[in-house]
């Protein structure tokens, strides 16, 4: 029993390091917006 304590307590930790890492990302990275550009060959543009 206290091997599979372990066990879920390290799960446990390890979920919240990730949720943790997810919260800083969510608030210490800010996105810039970037123009996108796709060429898009003419014979996807031709009716079927």
């Amino acid at each position: 029993m206290p091997t599979l304590f372990r066990f879920v307590a390290f799960l446990v930790i390890l979920a919240g390091l990730v949720f943790g890492g997810m919260i800083a990302l969510v608030t210490f990275v800010t996105p810039e917006p970037r123009e996108m550009i796709e060429v898009v060959p003419p014979a996807k543009l031709q009716p079927r």
